[in-house]
């Protein structure tokens, strides 16, 4: 399985590889810039250079990169909106730059326009998006979400029809997330649940468009719609939920990244490694 984290990209994006390295991740995920600004200092060549001589060094040679949070593409605002797209565009461009094959993104929030209206005018955004950058090869990962407010994505038939309405779905992907799958209302804890899922999971998206899968318990309980992140075993999933995906051989070649709390020794992603390989059966 490839397993990782979330890593800092504090003192240059290869630092990101190096802190992964350090805790024994296969994979990492990473911002590709700033996740609470709009505007990003360009990366230089000197940036890439690093980041791709640290890949060299640490064998860590699959990065999944994740969009900043205040990316809306429903966003009924114009300002807020027109700061998405282009701030989505550098993103991609960024990704591409650093040949990471995912870019994941929370799909939106309507703020009261409506669901139909979200999941269309996402769509048509990426659509721009994507007209804009011929040619690259980073697919955009659509995360699930929890559902808080008024955000989009918390069901599985949300991120279908925004791949079945936008013009290029082969540059789409979907992330899942154990942690706001669990809070939409997809049980993951036993056996049979878990099965139910990802044949849900199968019959409304298809399995073949799952790019990246985020490793995180729940604290709030089973369709709470509340998005809060646990370390591994000790939320309202618990470890059999766990258990079953990371057994789970279709899974095998997909990057899964933690996204739980951790401090700046990192051991937390230590100890939740260390659980998360202790549930894979010998093959």
């Amino acid at each position: 399985m490839l397993l990782g984290a979330h890593m800092s990209i504090a003192g240059g994006v290869h630092k990101a590889l190096e802190r992964g390295k350090s805790v024994g991740c296969d994979i990492i995920q990473i911002f590709t810039k700033s996740s609470n600004q709009w505007k990003a200092k360009p990366l230089s060549d000197e940036d890439l250079r690093l980041f791709n001589e640290a890949k060299a060094e640490t064998g860590i040679t699959i990065v999944i990169g994740h969009t900043s949070y205040l990316i809306n593409l429903a966003a009924p605002d114009p300002v807020t909106y027109n700061k998405s797209l282009d701030s989505m565009r550098i993103e991609l461009e960024r990704a591409e730059a650093l040949g990471l094959p995912h870019l994941v993104l929370h799909p939106g929030s309507h703020k009261g326009e409506g669901e139909q209206a979200g999941l269309k005018k996402i769509a048509r955004s990426l659509d721009a998006v994507h007209k804009a950058l011929p040619g690259l090869t980073v697919k955009t990962a659509l995360e699930i979400t929890a559902g808080q407010g008024t955000g989009l994505g918390f069901r599985f038939e949300h991120l279908a029809r925004i791949m079945d309405t936008a013009r290029n779905p082969e540059r789409l992907s979907v992330c899942f997330d154990t942690c706001h799958a669990f809070a939409a209302g997809y049980d993951i804890r036993t056996k049979k649940a878990y099965m139910a899922t990802m044949r849900e999971f199968d019959r409304v998206i298809g399995l073949e468009n799952l790019g990246v899968i985020h490793l995180n318990d729940a604290k709030k309980e089973l369709a709470s719609r509340i998005d809060r992140h646990e370390h591994i075993g000790k939320g309202q999933i618990g470890l059999d939920g766990f258990r079953w995906l990371l057994n789970d051989t279709r899974m095998r070649h997909i990057p899964m990244s933690l996204e739980t709390h951790k401090g700046k020794d990192l051991k937390e992603d230590v100890e939740n490694l260390a659980t998360l390989r202790s549930l894979i059966k010998p093959a």
